[in-house]
């Protein structure tokens, strides 16, 4: 039975500076080295420029467009709902929001909510200066509170966040406080 060729062995060290031989090398297969752990491997280093002011005027415009995608569906979709602008192909708001976008009535009725209580925020708070929603999710326990009461959950909600944009979870506490709080008592 015939013996495969055997392959020559490269020179491993750090000291080879032969770029041919580093790029050989890249593509050797270290198993079949005598000491894989004495392996060198070559890595291009990549400068990574500082952004200038328009770069990163730019960049907070379209992280704040990322941001703000659930509450311009949401008002899309309530211009739609409004307007009718579906009656020339579907009966009903539900059916078309169900064909052309695959969301269910339940999905598009809280897009519409989370629109307007993200508007709620964004008319007390200046968004340079506070941390706004960037999901549905972060505003839909809020969505049963008076506008007042849905700025004085968000403001909450930051503080426990420490500064950031909480979690849905820390918004559905701090609603829960604010419900107990001003809760009705049962007088019978």
């Amino acid at each position: 039975m015939a013996k495969p060729p055997s392959r020559s062995k490269k020179d491993t060290s750090p000291a080879s500076t032969d770029s041919t031989s580093a790029a050989n090398s890249v593509n050797e297969d270290i198993s079949q080295q005598v000491d894989p752990s004495s392996a060198t491997i070559t890595v291009t280093a990549v400068e990574v420029t500082e952004l200038t002011q328009e770069e990163q005027s730019d960049r907070l415009h379209l992280e704040r467009k990322v941001e703000r995608a659930f509450f311009e569906a949401g008002k899309a979709l309530a211009e739609l709902r409004d307007r009718r602008l579906y009656r020339s192909s579907h009966r009903t708001f539900e059916e078309y929001c169900r064909d052309r976008f695959g969301h269910s009535r339940r999905q598009s009725y809280l897009l519409m909510d989370a629109a307007v209580v993200f508007d709620n925020l964004l008319e007390k708070c200046d968004p340079l200066d506070h941390i706004l929603p960037t999901n549905e999710r972060q505003v839909r326990p809020m969505t049963k509170l008076e506008p007042e009461q849905q700025q004085e959950v968000w403001v909450k909600a930051v503080e426990q966040a420490g500064g950031k944009v909480p979690p849905a979870r820390i918004v559905k506490n701090v609603v829960q406080q604010i419900m107990e709080r001003t809760q009705v008592p049962n007088t019978y």
